[in-house]
Order: C-alpha cells, then structure tokens, then sequence
C-alpha cells in the first residue's frame, strides 16, 4: 500500500507500509553510514539532511559505529534534532543498529543482551532521545543464541527504548527462526535490512518469500552498489571517488571491467526511460513493491534530488526487465 500525505512537503514523496504494521516509510531513505561523521563537513551534512526532510525523506538510519569516528553521525544527527529538526521529531521516523564493533572488550560488539542494550543507551544519549523509532540487531552472532539476541531487542521495545525493531545481515533461516521467536515474545520483527541491488539479488533466493509470508518489511542498503550502478565509473575511477581512496567498503579492485561494461549496458536502458542509471537502480529495486524503501548514501545534496527522481518513474515494461536481466546474467 501507498501512501501520498497532502502536506506540500510530502507531495513529491511516496510512502509504503511496512509490512503488516501501521508503519509508513518513505521509499527512498537517507542514511548516514559515509559523510556525516566527525571528519565531515557538518554544514555540508546540514544542508543534505534539510534538503531530504524538504523532499520528503522522513526516515533517517544510523548504527552506534558510522562516523568515524564511531559514535560521531550520531552525535551530528543529535546536533540537528536538537537545532533545525527540533519541532519536527514526531514527523521522522529515527533508526539505529548495534551489532559491529564499538568498543574494546568483550561486551563491544555481537548480539549479547549485554551488548545490544548498553549500546542503544549511548546511542540514545549521542542522539539526545529517549527513544528510537526502528532499533536493530546489526548483524547475527554465531556465538550468541537467537534467543538472547532477539529477547534483549523485545526488552528493548517493553523498555520504551524503541518502538518497532529490525534485523540486518541476517540470512533465509536466520529471519524465519528470528520471526518465530519475537512472535512468541509479543514483539513482532517490523523490517529487515538486507543489501540489494542490480548486482547483489541474494535476497530474491528465499528472503523475500519469507518477509512477505511473515509480513516483514525491508529496507535495501547499497541499491547503487557503493556507487558502481551510477554514471560515476563508466569511464573509469575518478580521483576524487570513494574507489579512489582509502575506503575499506570500495576500492578500484572491484571496479572490474566485466561490472562497468554491465553498467554501460544499463545505462543504455536508463537513457532510454529519460533516467540517469542511478535512478533506474533504485526504481528497480522498488519494482513490484517487494521492497518497502531503498536506502540511499549521498556526499551531497544533488545526489538525494536525483535520486528521490527515481519515483517519477517506478514502472517497468516487460521487455525493460527481460533485457536487464539478459545484461545481469551475462
């Protein structure tokens, strides 16, 4: 189901449900993984935060470790809660995950209650809430039962630390087994966040079946493959990207000729559809409504105007799909 406000501001937006809840997510979110840390430019942040708001954008996702330093998008997003966003808190729906390594010693990462619950508590107090809206178990622990983790994030939720949460990373059985238990405990699984791309269609092999089947929405994180499904590397790396640089998530090595030759390709179709390929990227994941929202990175805020672009075009042709496929597969 869609949902279209009548506010000015929420009139370029669209809004899906999430899952079976009452839960409205806009179908392109903004997240502050990359260039919202503390070694970023916080006007620059600034201005890209006001100008997804003004877009539409009501959701923000956050994990205690994005910076770097870790802990520091927080503490930027709490800056702008507590100066620009200060009226509008109710109008934002607010995420964050623990789960990757924040701290030294044993208790600093995985999916212990000891962990999970610890780490919201300094994320709430980086953020200057007393709740978060989405709240999610970052990662699986193989050394911690589901039990646990899943009984710390229903804790969580009884605790009024966060009103629905989430699941990231997790796999088919990982998700069933996590539903399975939170049904149990009273606190249902609202969405999960898995990556998903033109690239990487792991989540097509039985996730989506199962989300649906359980009424769970989800979140794709790196719809543009770190940049690799945008006209960024069509003709090679250019100094100043992320590939370029000392980025630990992408670097030149996996710019391969076989993905930018598939990029051409795709962005032939893109042309075509009066769409940069970027766009086309993310109304391809958004295609038949399987995916609630598409979660975006963005460096500056002429990269969230194109992309939120995408939604005047979601509807794809038969032959469009059969041919991206043909490219995908090749």
């Amino acid at each position: 189901m869609t949902y279209t406000a009548c506010s000015e501001r929420y009139q370029t937006m669209k809004y899906n449900r999430c899952g079976n809840t009452g839960l409205l997510l806009p179908a392109i979110s903004l997240g502050l993984w990359h260039n919202f840390g503390g070694v970023d430019s916080f006007e620059n942040g600034r201005a890209m935060l006001r100008r997804a708001f003004d877009l539409g954008i009501t959701h923000f996702d956050l994990a205690n470790n994005y910076g770097p330093p870790p802990g520091s998008a927080e503490e930027m997003f709490g800056a702008m809660l507590k100066s620009d966003f200060a009226p509008y808190r109710d109008e934002m729906i607010i995420s964050s995950k623990a789960g990757y390594l924040m701290w030294d010693g044993p208790y600093g990462e995985w999916g212990s209650k000891k962990y999970l619950i610890a780490s919201l508590d300094q994320s709430l107090k980086r953020l200057g809430l007393d709740y978060v809206d989405i709240f999610y178990s970052h990662r699986p622990d193989p050394n911690t039962s589901l039990e646990e983790t899943m009984g710390a994030l229903d804790q969580i939720v009884r605790q009024g630390k966060a009103l629905y949460v989430g699941i990231s990373n997790y796999s088919v059985e990982q998700t069933r087994e996590a539903v399975r238990i939170l049904n149990r405990l009273g606190t249902p699984l609202v969405i999960h966040q898995p990556v998903y791309s033109m690239l990487n269609r792991w989540v097509e092999d039985g996730l989506q079946d199962v989300l649906k089947e359980s009424g769970v929405g989800s979140i794709a994180f790196c719809p543009l493959a770190q940049g690799l499904l945008t006209n960024k590397y069509l003709s090679g790396v250019p100094a100043d990207s992320r590939a370029a640089g000392s980025s630990v998530f992408l670097n030149d090595s996996q710019i391969t000729e076989e993905s930018v030759s598939k990029a051409r390709k795709l962005n032939e179709i893109a042309v075509k559809r009066g769409q940069s390929l970027a766009q086309m990227a993310l109304a391809w994941v958004l295609r038949e409504g399987r995916i609630t929202t598409a979660l975006i990175g963005a460096s500056k805020v002429s990269q969230i105007e194109e992309n939120v672009k995408a939604l005047d075009n979601l509807e794809f042709s038969t032959e469009e799909l059969l041919a991206i496929d043909s490219i995908l597969q090749s």
